[in-house]
């Protein structure tokens, strides 16, 4: 139970990266297939960015009270635009941090979130990279 509410929250955080990335069928349909070494590689970012996810959520939901946290994308500065001034610097931060996390587990932020967008519709994906996550869990240290 533990894994699986871990997995989640870790899809959570790819989730906050990818935001509203549009790719038109045509850049879709080039979208290479992903590796093995990329299945590992996202699976690490996302495990990565969750501790620091669940941290900017708290410290977030503290500043702007019992109100809604709002969605927060990375990549679109209109969705920091609800927040206060501090809620809108722990997000910054948070976006910075996993945007060196992705890139310190061997992926760009363009392939990260590309891949994010192919999970959403390839279940076999979503198996591989659930596996991965699961794996990379039950192991110590990970």
């Amino acid at each position: 139970m533990l894994h699986s509410s871990l997995v989640l929250g870790s899809f959570t955080a790819a989730s906050l990266l990818v935001g509203t990335v549009m790719f038109n069928s045509q850049a879709q349909a080039q979208n290479q297939n992903v590796n093995a070494t990329e299945i590992v590689n996202y699976a690490k970012a996302v495990l990565a960015m969750e501790l620091p996810r669940q941290q900017a959520f708290e410290e977030i939901k503290k500043i702007i009270g019992n109100t809604e946290v709002p969605k927060i994308i990375c990549n679109d500065s209109n969705s920091f635009n609800s927040l206060p001034g501090k809620a809108k610097d722990i997000a910054v931060k948070y976006c910075k941090e996993s945007q060196q996390i992705v890139e310190n587990n061997g992926l760009s932020i363009d392939r990260f979130n590309r891949i994010t967008v192919d999970l959403q519709s390839n279940e076999g994906l979503q198996k591989k990279i659930y596996r991965q996550l699961i794996i990379l869990q039950q192991k110590p240290g990970s």
